[in-house]
């Protein structure tokens, strides 16, 4: 009997484990309380709250639990976290209708289902099962189209469009990753679905490792969820993608106006090993006449590899190299990880032991993990004193002339264990008194490191805009860093990768990211590091670096031939530096990014939807109006790519190019193709060897014709926070075309700060044979230019005005 009874006790708890390990959904609305900006529901083990917070963003939380626990985000900017929206809701019997400001939202009172319409009541999203839990995971199950398709979630490899992928977010240390490889180093579980032109957003804000399956264990089904924390998601109205987009930079936060150098070329490699190096590499960048304005330092300047030291045997004179690079134009940029090595005498060490800033172990005791510099310890920064703290020790740096800062390995990253991570049960203090545990905060700590080292740069200089670059990230990061797409190779399957990552992080909220130029793993052929280095220069962040015992890939380093075409592309970069830092101003404005999909521009044309239809192609747009398709293939066959609908320009030649149709490019080795949409004006300025260089020379404009065409052009320091106090300015032009007549309008310069130039070149493309007549008027003065230059193989025409304060009207007569 003894024997049976324990064999019956064996089976119940069996039992009872296997119906704990079942997902169980919410059940079916218990009660309601309407709410003036939603509704909140009663379940029977559950709260659950669908409320409009601004116009088009709708929050859904639920909690297991009879009340609400506190409202933490740490994604999520101050302004969102309360609301003023009024909303209707009406019972229905069966479900609760939900009227708010941008569509209509239905909650099935049976096994609680959400459906988000329009206005018209047309369904977006619908739930396919009611939201489930098992333990302390959850999930959330949505209806699959069979022609929508999926972007965003930041750092991810593969495909652009996610339909038929899953991906898990666990912030990772991916040395040489590839295609397949996920989890990657950021979690930003934020993506757009799109369908027939038609767009919406899903923001899943838990830091817990989450997932999201596209229909690759369900065709017709998207399920996300988290392996703990509160389930709390947002749908993001659309209907337009750029609109979704800027919803979700609102909800989070948008990137602030960059340093005008960190757009500039930036030379780096795992190490320039001393003083002595580093001022080579200098000097051969301004010997070789290639633009640059930024070198980086890996981990070998520091001594034993100890964050905030310098090796003085290597850098003897590290006050006086900063000095002499900011003479040549050149910033210098220090990589300081987040991990404090294990050792008395070291001041941050000593400073964090004395003041309880390091992370424990659930038993109390200090946790100590495997890096660079041996054993080290881990600033706590869940605390905001920890921060603060943090923030401090770039004191010496800054007051040594450093202009920026790189914080790496923070994801963290961990030697010799096989999570490459800290374990799931180190303590997190929060400020309120209350700890987390790891699971928690890994995905949110290399965020709290980048803010870190932000905040504390504002308060070391005050007058100056931070540069931070961060590997890891959490969705909001932007706010205080730049991001880069870590560890990859040299190779062309990394340089086809490229621009399907940076595009997504761009959606994603990150318009300032790039990747390794060349590949940081391996050595590129000259070809590849060519062909690099020319699409390098249309990403937002242009870094060329490598690792340690690989060949050096400088620009220089393979001959006259290749330095010529890649000096080219470095030199256009700066040229038409002007719409970079417009569209970039934009962007800190806006959310838009700079790096983006073809179909942000043109949702409307479903075949940029997924790949694209022609093998490799990688279509992207920079801006608004730069169609650039970088040659990603080794071959050396033609290519046959698809040009969205309307009417295009050959960058190159001038030449007008119809859309909406396939062509056959042949590119060699020195041209990237590149087209304008018509409508377009870009700005551009005379060469520099630097952005701390002033042009000489007039600010050129060129305009190519067509509907919606106009462009504002922003101006300021480049480098001070004055443009915050208004100290800057905006040329505001636009043009229009007709059958007798192309006419030019340029408003006076509006706001306090003088920009370089004092004449304006304009060249007008599509004029296909020499004008009869080319009016110039300034206020009620016409007067008819004979000097115009018309160039019959272009296709353009050249007029060169004064700079005035007043309309200046350009009129070509055809």
């Amino acid at each position: 009997m003894k024997k049976f009874s324990g064999l019956m006790t064996i089976f119940l708890f069996s039992s009872m484990r296997a119906q704990a390990a079942v997902w169980s959904s919410l059940g079916s609305v218990m009660s309601a309380e309407v709410l003036p900006n939603g509704v909140e529901l009663k379940v029977k083990t559950a709260l659950v709250r669908v409320q409009e917070l601004q116009p088009g963003i709708i929050r859904v939380r639920v909690h297991k639990g009879k009340s609400w626990p506190r409202d933490l985000s740490w994604a999520i900017v101050k302004q969102y976290k309360s609301s003023t929206q009024n909303v209707q809701v009406i019972d229905l019997g069966d479900r609760f209708e939900m009227q708010t400001s941008e569509g209509i939202i239905h909650i099935e009172k049976d096994h609680l289902k959400i459906h988000f319409m329009d206005l018209n009541k047309n369904l977006i999203l619908s739930d396919a099962k009611s939201m489930s839990f098992k333990g302390g995971q959850f999930k959330v199950s949505k209806s699959m189209p069979v022609d929508e398709h999926y972007y965003g979630l930041g750092d991810k490899a593969g495909s652009f469009d996610h339909r038929g992928q899953s991906y898990q977010n666990w912030n990772s240390d991916a040395f040489a990753w590839q295609e397949s490889s996920d989890p990657l180093y950021k979690t930003i579980p934020f993506y757009i679905g799109l369908r027939k032109s038609q767009a919406y957003g899903v923001f899943l804000d838990n830091t817990w490792r989450s997932f999201f399956d596209f229909g690759k264990t369900t065709k017709d089904t998207v399920v996300f969820g988290a392996d703990g924390g509160e389930l709390n998601y947002y749908f993001i109205y659309g209907p337009h993608p750029k609109a979704v987009v800027q919803k979700y930079a609102e909800l989070v936060g948008k990137m602030p106006l960059p340093p005008i150098w960190a757009l500039g070329y930036q030379q780096s490699r795992w190490s320039y090993m001393n003083e002595a190096k580093v001022r080579e590499i200098a000097s051969n960048l301004r010997h070789y006449e290639v633009p640059a304005d930024v070198i980086y330092l890996d981990i070998d300047y520091q001594k034993g590899n100890a964050p905030f030291t310098i090796d003085e045997q290597k850098f003897p004179q590290f006050n006086n190299m900063v000095s002499d690079l900011k003479q040549m134009g050149i910033k210098t940029v220090l990589i300081t990880d987040l991990h404090i090595k294990k050792q008395e005498g070291y001041a941050p060490y000593d400073q964090g032991i004395a003041n309880d800033f390091f992370l424990k172990k659930a038993d109390g005791t200090q946790y100590v993990g495997e890096v660079w510099p041996g054993p080290s310890v881990f600033p706590d920064f869940t605390l905001s004193g920890v921060r603060t703290w943090w923030g401090s020790l770039y004191q010496d740096f800054v007051s040594r002339g450093v202009a920026g800062f790189w914080n790496d390995m923070n994801e963290p990253a961990i030697f010799n264990v096989p999570s490459k991570t800290m374990p799931d049960d180190v303590v997190h203090r929060m400020d309120d008194g209350t700890s987390q545990n790891h699971l928690a905060i890994h995905n949110v700590y290399g965020m709290l490191n980048a803010k870190a080292t932000y905040d504390g740069l504002v308060k070391l200089s005050p007058e100056e805009r931070p540069f931070v670059l961060t590997r890891a990230a959490y969705a909001g990061a932007q706010r205080y860093a730049a991001t880069w797409t870590g560890d990859n190779t040299s190779s062309w399957n990394h340089l086809r990768l490229m621009s399907r990552t940076l595009v997504n992080l761009g959606l994603s909220g990150f318009t300032m990211a790039g990747a390794d130029i060349g590949g940081f793993v391996g050595s590129p052929t000259p070809e590849l590091l060519t062909r690099w280095i020319q699409v390098g220069a249309f990403t937002p962040m242009f870094r060329n670096h490598t690792t340690q015992y690989t060949a050096d890939q400088e620009p220089w380093v393979h001959g006259d031939e290749h330095l010529k075409i890649r000096r080219k592309y470095i030199e256009l970069r700066y040229r038409l530096m002007p719409y970079i830092y417009s569209m970039l101003e934009e962007s800190s404005r806006t959310g838009v990014p700079l790096m983006r999909p073809v179909l942000l521009e043109f949702p409307d044309q479903e075949k940029f939807y997924s790949e694209p239809l022609h093998g490799l192609v990688q279509q992207y747009m920079f801006g608004s109006d730069f169609l650039v398709i970088p040659k990603v293939v080794e071959m050396l066959d033609p290519e046959m790519v698809s040009i969205p609908e309307g009417t295009w320009y050959n960058f190159w030649s001038g030449e007008k190019v119809a859309g909406g149709k396939d062509i056959l490019l042949n590119s060699n080795l020195e041209t990237l193709p590149l087209f304008i949409r018509e409508g377009a004006i870009i700005p551009m300025q005379p060469l520099v060897q630097s952005t701390a260089q002033l042009p000489n020379g007039p600010l050129e404009l060129l305009v190519y014709p067509g509907p919606q065409c106009e462009r504002s052009i922003y101006f300021d320091d480049g480098v001070s926070l004055d443009y915050k106090k208004g100290v800057s300015a905006r040329l505001n032009v636009q043009c229009s075309d007709d059958l007798s007549s192309t006419y030019l309008k340029i408003n006076p310069l509006v706001g306090s700060y003088q920009p370089w130039w004092k004449k304006i070149k304009v060249v007008l493309y599509g004029v296909l044979s020499s004008p009869t007549e080319v009016k110039l008027k300034i206020n009620s003065e016409v007067n008819v230019l004979t000097n115009a230059l018309y160039d019959s193989r272009a296709k353009s025409l050249t007029v060169e005005i004064d700079r005035t304060t007043s309309v200046v009207e350009l009129r070509v007569s055809k």
